[in-house]
């Protein structure tokens, strides 16, 4: 794993220029998309003190699925307004009611049912992959269960894709129990290197590939959490 730097695309937490275009779900509108992502630069970033690290390494084209650990609700906004290209997430089915369900679905984000099995939001998202779109998976902090499901949905993602794996690692968003109400709470934000998965086939070729993404996630935010103090690990 390569160390964190402070390099050109860390420099004021800023990520590198927007690019247009990309992939998205069918229904979806380009233009709401880039209000989103506007939304999330404007209204949901202004509440905390970000620094982006190696936002350089996030690939500018060809099919990416992105994997992030997940602290708080606000990761995936965050998030959705740093990729510096069309970014389409998974998202819990919970999310989809009402206006924002359909705020959601009109800027391509796809809703996944968890701990049932539901092949069509993973269809539509290798449907962008194969486009050359990315791809978010936020795999669940909180059970394991829920956690090794999503790893295992990421590396099928990018194994029927041919995509390359992005880690993502996010520290802050968080509160720590016992704590009061944080002004400005600092988050870090660490990309990992683009990763080829293995190309086995069968299940065992998904067990390695799985693996894979469990390590480099697990790493990613070692990595990140041996660079942010102690008061702001979440």
């Amino acid at each position: 794993m390569n160390s964190m730097g402070s390099g050109p695309a860390s420099q004021g937490g800023r990520a590198p220029a927007r690019e247009r275009g990309g992939t998205l779900p069918d229904g979806a509108s380009p233009f709401l998309h880039r209000v989103g992502q506007w939304i999330s630069i404007l209204f949901v970033r202004p509440a905390y003190r970000v620094r982006i690290h190696h936002a350089d390494r996030i690939p500018r084209t060809g099919p990416v699925v992105l994997v992030a650990n997940h602290s708080s609700l606000a990761d995936g906004p965050l998030l959705f307004g740093m990729i510096p290209r069309t970014a389409v997430f998974l998202i819990k089915h919970e999310m989809f009611r009402g206006l924002l369900g359909w705020f959601l679905r009109k800027i391509g984000q796809l809703p996944v049912r968890r701990g049932e099995p539901d092949r069509t939001p993973l269809l539509a998202a290798v449907r962008v992959l194969r486009s050359g779109g990315l791809v978010g998976v936020f795999p669940e902090g909180t059970r394991g269960g829920e956690m090794a499901t999503a790893q295992n949905g990421a590396a099928w993602l990018a194994r029927s894709s041919g995509a390359v794996l992005l880690p993502v690692a996010c520290r802050g968003t968080r509160r720590p129990e016992g704590r009061g109400r944080r002004l400005l709470p600092r988050v870090d934000v660490l990309f990992g290197d683009p990763v080829v998965l293995p190309d086995a086939k069968g299940r065992a070729g998904l067990t390695a590939a799985t693996e894979r993404v469990r390590t480099e996630l697990v790493e990613l935010i070692a990595e990140l959490d041996r660079l942010v103090p102690t008061a702001d690990k979440t």
